[in-house]
């Protein structure tokens, strides 16, 4: 049967659809029978189009017609807009190419990233989040053209959000926020992180900066910001965070107004702002990556120290709360003790280490938040001997997989849940660290007299007639402009945006404690207040924290996860 590409127009994707009827032996021998059915995946990101192409694995050599709808309002399908190709190259990842390794599905013309790209690149480089989107829109497009082949899909991208999704029968009505609906055997949920009430503190501040001629801005879209930036010049500027989007902001305010860095430090334009103050509760900015892979590579758990690893994690989600940090901390002490055996650090110190994370997750960071950026440069370039955090904290990121697989598919209790997720969420100022050139970056801009890190920690803020005044040991600096960096906590409670605030109170979503987000089964579907399953409606990423674990990852939205959720479609549709 002919099939249609999608088409790129003005608006983003057309209603162009793939149609692909056709069939294929599952496997020798044996047809598998999946009933006619529609499914729906609402918002169509980077873990929607991973959960699209898990999917497709799955219909080949299967009879029945499936129509797919993905609504997604954006202009760029498939990547969505924390990987928009429209977004500044100077927005990077956080991965160097090297630990880039989100399998392609069966078949694909694209490839793995590496082999996407037409030109050679630096394995310890930092790809632009753009530079990703462009590779995951390719993902896309091979996807409709090729993935559904040998199948009896219908495919296609509806370009509008979605107000109210409601049980109708055994099936879900969808309603557009375009006056469009339909009816659907299956729903799933990948929203990423949708709009949330602002805080109290956000909210006075925009209340304040609309009665006075100061502003209040949000740091992405960076596509966004750059062009606001440029009416700053000269004034004084506050970003609220210091983690992985304050770097981003920073560029959007220096280089990307005509700054330049180089080996020298940094070149200003003249169109910057006068002064920059980041500012966070800690003070503390988040630890560089080792620089290359060959320092890496100290930090690699050996496969039996892995196997060790996944073993104790399994262990560790079944058990209750008081005991689970320890069967976590014995995994990890042997391979932190391996590797600070140059530097005489003994067993006793790194438990002592471990035991006051697990109670107080950060508190050992104590360094001011200068001598902490230049501390965590040393530690990231080997110039000094790797910390006890440091070292946890590369080895906790080279088993972000192994820990996945052990969390995501278990049972854990909620209070079990808690507690390791703060652990996993407390190490990410190690694993989930920038770039060594970012930190390098934001010293540069430091010795250049544009940023200030005066008033980095929990500073005091007051309104004034100019916009806010920061105090902070004895000083003072007004700022006419705040910038949020900060990410917001998956609370559902907070969610702004449909569909999901009209689900909870529908009591078709709940949170799996008041700590956490919405409680899920490990294929994504979602329990009902009672603890039962709403069968055919499932979510999937950041939303679910607390039912899974480390979900603020791209190789996430291409993992079991995604797998899990299409094996349990084929077995709701199998007949």
């Amino acid at each position: 049967m002919p099939f249609l590409l999608p088409d790129f127009v003005a608006g983003g994707l057309s209603l162009a659809v793939v149609r692909l009827y056709g069939r294929a032996k599952h496997m020798p021998g044996k047809e598998m029978q999946i009933k006619a059915a529609r499914i729906a995946v609402i918002g169509f990101g980077p873990r929607g189009l991973g959960a699209l192409e898990a999917l497709s694995q799955r219909l080949t050599g299967t009879e029945g017609r499936i129509q797919i709808d993905l609504y997604e309002p954006g202009p760029h399908p498939g990547a969505g807009p924390n990987f928009a190709p429209s977004e500044p190259t100077y927005c990077l990842l956080n991965i160097p190419n090297r630990d880039i390794a989100i399998r392609p599905p069966k078949g694909s013309r694209v490839g793995h990233f590496a082999e996407w790209q037409d030109r050679a690149v630096d394995p310890d480089s930092f790809p632009s989040r753009a530079e990703m989107g462009r590779y995951l829109m390719a993902r896309r497009d091979d996807l409709f053209a090729r993935g559904f082949t040998k199948t009896g899909v219908t495919c296609r991208v509806i370009p509008a959000a979605v107000a109210r999704i409601s049980p109708e029968g055994a099936g879900w009505r969808v309603q557009s926020e375009s006056g469009s609906e339909a009816l659907y055997d299956e729903v799933l949920l990948t929203l990423g992180q949708p709009p949330v009430e602002p805080d109290a503190q956000w909210a006075d501040w925009e209340e304040h900066a609309a009665r006075r001629e100061a502003e209040v801005a949000q740091a992405y879209p960076a596509a966004d910001l750059r062009p606001r930036a440029a009416a700053w010049r000269g004034k004084h500027v506050a970003i609220r965070g210091l983690g992985l989007s304050t770097y981003d902001v920073l560029r959007g305010l220096t280089m990307a107004q005509g700054g330049r860095f180089d080996a020298a430090g940094y070149h200003a334009s003249g169109r910057e702002p006068c002064r920059i103050l980041p500012f966070s509760l800690n003070g503390h900015p988040p630890f560089p990556k080792p620089q290359d892979a060959a320092f890496d590579a100290l930090f690699d758990p050996t496969s039996e120290e892995t196997t060790g690893f996944s073993k104790a994690a399994t262990a560790a989600i079944n058990a209750a709360p008081e005991e689970a940090p320890s069967l976590i901390s014995d995994a990890l002490l042997p391979v932190v003790a391996r590797i600070l055996a140059p530097q005489n650090v003994g067993a006793a110190e790194i438990a002592n280490w471990l035991k006051v994370e697990w109670s107080d997750p950060g508190t050992q960071d104590q360094l001011p938040p200068m001598e902490a950026l230049r501390h965590g440069i040393d530690l990231a370039t080997g110039e000094v001997a790797p910390s006890i955090g440091y070292t946890l904290g590369q080895v906790w990121r080279k088993w972000q997989d192994a820990w996945r697989a052990a969390f995501n598919p278990g049972k854990a209790s909620p209070q079990t849940s808690k507690r390791l997720i703060d652990f996993d969420e407390g190490l990410k100022r190690y694993s989930y660290g920038p770039p060594l050139a970012s930190a390098r970056e934001l010293l540069a801009l430091i010795d250049a007299g544009l940023v200030d890190l005066s008033f980095a920690t929990d500073p005091e803020i007051t309104n004034s007639a100019q916009g806010w005044t920061l105090q902070a040991e004895g000083h003072a600096a007004e700022v006419s402009v705040i910038v949020d960096a900060v990410l917001p906590a998956p609370n559902l409670s907070v969610i702004a945006a449909p569909p999901l605030p009209d689900l909870i109170s529908q009591g078709l979503v709940s949170s799996l404690s008041s700590d956490l987000a919405a409680a899920t089964a490990p294929d994504g579907t979602l329990r009902a207040p009672d603890g039962r399953p709403v069968p055919g409606l499932c979510l999937l990423g950041r939303l679910a924290l607390g039912s899974v674990t480390a979900v603020d990852s791209l190789h996430d939205c291409f993992g079991q996860s995604a797998d899990r959720w299409a094996q349990g479609v084929i077995d709701r549709l199998s007949v």
